[in-house]
């Protein structure tokens, strides 16, 4: 019996739910790297980034190749990298509609328009 696609699509989301896998991602979105270029930039141990790369690979969103010693990794499609700068972009008006909320909180309590508690009315 096949999964439903929303849970296909959960699974895929949880592959994306660590921040190693996201930032190697993101670098993969650059260019090709070796395992090597990756661990100054991902900031984690060797041995984990390696579980977080097959994680990745598993999940079918990379693709290594090997040239002498060196294992270099790229993105299956370049689909994984317009997914990445959608994330971004929703996270930036997401953050941007907090900035909003959080200036209209310092109006209110630096002597700007406040509610009445009486009232349950907003004075302007």
């Amino acid at each position: 019996m096949s999964r439903p696609l929303y849970q296909l699509k959960a699974e895929f989301f949880k592959t994306l739910g660590h921040p190693a896998r996201i930032r190697v991602l993101e670098l993969l979105s650059q260019r090709e790297h070796a395992v090597a270029e990756m661990l100054p930039e991902v900031g984690i141990e060797a041995a984990n980034l390696s579980q977080q790369l097959a994680v990745l690979r598993r999940a079918g969103l990379v693709v290594t190749r090997k040239e002498g010693s060196n294992v270099y990794y790229s993105l299956t499609s370049p689909q994984v990298a317009e997914l990445l700068a959608v994330a971004r972009s929703i996270l930036t008006g997401v953050l941007a509609g907090q900035m909003e909320l959080l200036e209209d909180l310092k109006t209110t309590v630096s002597g700007g328009p406040t509610d009445s508690p009486a009232s349950g009315t907003r004075s302007r």
